[in-house]
């Protein structure tokens, strides 16, 4: 039996990847301990992540839905008034609710949860500062440490956060008014997924991406086309635009822009600094352990056991390379453990699905078109609109579709794209069925209920089965 302040674990923070490990390596027998310094559990994705934003794109799109929508169903309404107050604190009562119960879940399995900050002493120590001790740390010693500590929002040496008019994902999520002109630096998901809730709440948006195409990680054609429906909808984008400062004024903030050649400033009351996340490592007491980073990206280096260059201290989520996705950090997390009590532990980073939560949502899983190409694999394609499903027609929800690739020679999916709305919920079936190695045919002839969206992915794997045509690299 481990004494108070020797255990077999101790995880430095509580979010998806911290919380999940503690609770397995519980599970599995091992004394823990679960890090915090913040009053909440639960991390970034939480408390100013994945969980806030997801509660209010759903009550915009409520009020969204009320005011543009409900008419076509024959519902009338009357004057449709939005109550910002009420909605941040139903966010507020999801988050609260979700931080309890991973409270819960850590104190029923016997996890020992510290507030407090942690620095590192040593491969096996760690001192821990609680204001329950009047800021005297608290050594704590285990045969091994895991270090999830997840990201913060980088900031461009041109727009340091000023928590007002300059601000971070983390303001976004409470602001107290609908901002009158917003505009958001960065084309990917964080910035797509709060534009979208402010726009359908009244405020004007204007996306601002370096790169030729938003949310760049995805499939070209389901890019294209959530952008042109996420235009449609009002959301204003300027591509290849380089910020080049930013100048709060008053109650306004002016920002300059290169597009080419072309130098513009357009003026709005808040902007979104969204163009990514770097690894939370300050203050851990990396070097003095022997933890080392990768210098190009600050991330800490691993091997395949997620163990760092220091003996027996480990790093999940958004602290090593890879898409900064709480399930990838959940996933990691439990693998961890499960190596320390000599279980299997495996991640399969091919077949972890990412989703962007605008409406429609799109969610994707496996390898692009140009992925494919890349790495010079023959493959198919089939895609089937959602226009050709019943339930989508039912709902008046016809834009999208599902597009599948499969390897030429052997049928086996290789990625499926989905844009349209329930996408986020579909393609859970196409990871199981990458998992298991299934082919385009296996999907193609399992019977799918009608009316449903999944039907279009029966469609397009029958499509994609059909290719005749083998599909190699692109010559030069």
């Amino acid at each position: 039996m481990a004494s108070n302040n020797r255990l077999d674990l101790i995880v430095v923070g509580s979010g998806p990847g911290g919380y999940v490990a503690a609770a397995r390596a519980a599970q599995l027998g091992l004394s823990v301990a679960c890090i915090e310094k913040d009053e909440r559990l639960g991390g970034v994705c939480l408390n100013v992540g994945c969980i806030p934003s997801k509660a209010l794109l759903d009550s915009s799109e409520h009020y969204h839905m009320a005011k543009t929508r409900f008419a076509d169903h024959g519902i009338q309404t009357g004057r449709i008034r939005l109550d910002l107050g009420t909605m941040m604190k139903r966010k507020e009562t999801v988050v609260q609710g979700l931080t309890e119960n991973v409270r819960s879940l850590l104190e029923g399995s016997k996890v020992r949860i510290i507030r407090g900050t942690a620095i590192l002493k040593g491969n096996d120590r760690v001192a821990v500062t609680t204001e329950s001790r009047n800021k005297k740390p608290e050594m704590l010693e285990a045969t091994s440490i895991l270090l999830a500590t997840g990201s913060l929002p980088v900031t461009p040496p041109d727009l340091a956060f000023d928590n007002n008019r300059i601000i971070s994902s983390t303001e976004a999520l409470s602001l107290d008014t609908v901002p009158k002109h917003l505009i958001i630096v960065g084309g990917g998901y964080i910035g797509l997924e709060l534009g979208s809730v402010w726009l359908r709440l009244g405020a004007k948006v204007t996306v601002l991406e370096m790169l030729p195409q938003i949310a760049g990680a995805l499939d070209s054609l389901a890019a294209r086309t959530l952008q042109r429906i996420l235009a449609k909808q009002g959301m204003i984008f300027k591509l290849g635009a380089r910020v080049t400062g930013a100048k709060p004024s008053g109650q306004q903030v002016k920002v300059a822009i290169e597009t080419g050649d072309k130098r513009e400033t357009l003026t709005g009351d808040r902007v979104l600094v969204a163009v990514g996340r770097k690894p939370n490592t300050d203050g851990l007491g990396l070097d003095a352990a022997g933890v080392a980073l990768n210098e190009k990206t600050g991330h800490i280096q691993v091997d395949e056991s997620y163990q760092t260059t220091a003996e027996g201290i480990y790093a999940i989520g958004d602290l090593i390379a890879g898409p900064a996705l709480a399930h990838k950090a959940s996933a990691e997390g439990a693998a961890v453990v499960e190596r320390l009590a000599r279980r299997p532990g495996l991640v399969n980073y091919d077949t972890i699905p990412s989703v962007i939560y605008t409406f429609p949502e799109v969610a994707s899983v496996g390898l692009t078109e140009a992925q494919a190409r890349e790495r010079a694999i023959g493959y198919c394609v089939g895609t089937f609109p959602f226009t050709g499903t019943g339930r989508a027609r039912c709902m008046g929800e016809t834009d999208g579709f599902v597009k599948m690739i499969s390897d030429a020679k052997t049928d086996r999916v290789l990625g499926v794209h989905i844009i349209g709305p329930r996408a986020a919920e579909m393609i859970g079936e196409c990871v199981l069925a990458m998992e298991f190695g299934a082919s385009a045919e296996d999907i193609a002839r399992t019977v799918h209920g009608h009316p449903t969206f999944s039907e279009g992915l029966q469609e397009a794997a029958s499509v994609a089965t059909h290719c005749s045509i083998y599909r190699g690299p692109e010559k030069k």
